[in-house]
């Protein structure tokens, strides 16, 4: 019997919309300046855009309603309203998206810009504690690729847009990563935001949908 120097910690999961069952959470990659306008508003040209990708921690996980406190070493937060593709195995033996979730990426954007100043990686920026508020994950096929995605901050829409204006579909995401990991049942993957990211502050109430999946609402603790 294995003797732990303490307990492990629970495993970061999602609830599974019409039943009970959990969806195990392994790590979370993130897609960055998937969708236009957004790659324009952070200075890029999305015509010369390349696949990349970040990625934060199984445990950076928000869920079940929970709400995300704001982080230290920061005067920046950010939203950023995506799309979220869950990675188990299908029908034919393989691995695959077998569900859909809607995700807050949450980021320390002046770190983010510091970091880029200086060549350096993101992590402080991207995979902090409770960077990555998740609704609960709805099985099956991708929702309408015409359907909208929006965020609001105290009822204020401040995105909106359409899962069409990705660059990069979720399939081909998928592939990409693929290329760079080798994929797991319990990899979530966050599939890029439409233009419009800005700061949050303590006591601000987000909501963010996307058509035909379950809405995810939490607000900013101190």
């Amino acid at each position: 019997m294995t003797q732990w120097l303490f307990p492990p910690r629970p495993v970061p999961s999602l609830p599974v919309v019409g039943g009970d069952a959990r969806f195990p959470v392994r790590r979370i990659l993130c897609v960055g300046q998937n969708y236009a306008a957004h790659a324009r508003e952070m200075g890029s040209d999305p015509d010369k855009q390349t696949p990349f990708f970040f990625s934060k921690p199984g445990d950076a996980l928000v869920s079940d309603g929970a709400d995300p406190a704001y982080p230290p070493a920061t005067d920046e937060l950010h939203y950023e309203a995506e799309l979220v593709a869950a990675i188990g195995p299908t029908a034919d033996g393989g691995i695959g998206i077998v569900g859909w979730a809607v995700g807050c990426d949450l980021t320390r954007r002046d770190l983010q810009a510091e970091a880029k100043k200086a060549g350096r990686p993101w992590d402080a920026a991207k995979g902090f504690d409770q960077s990555a508020p998740c609704g609960p994950l709805t099985l099956g096929a991708r929702p309408d690729p015409a359907g909208a995605i929006r965020l609001t901050v105290n009822g204020e829409t401040r995105q909106d847009s359409v899962l069409n204006d990705m660059i990069l579909n979720p399939d081909r995401i998928v592939e990409a990563a693929a290329a760079l990991w080798s994929l797991q049942p319990g990899d979530l993957i966050f599939t890029g935001t439409p233009s419009g990211v800005g700061p949050l502050k303590p006591g601000d109430r987000v909501v963010v949908t996307i058509a035909g999946l379950e809405t995810l609402r939490f607000e900013i603790r101190p």
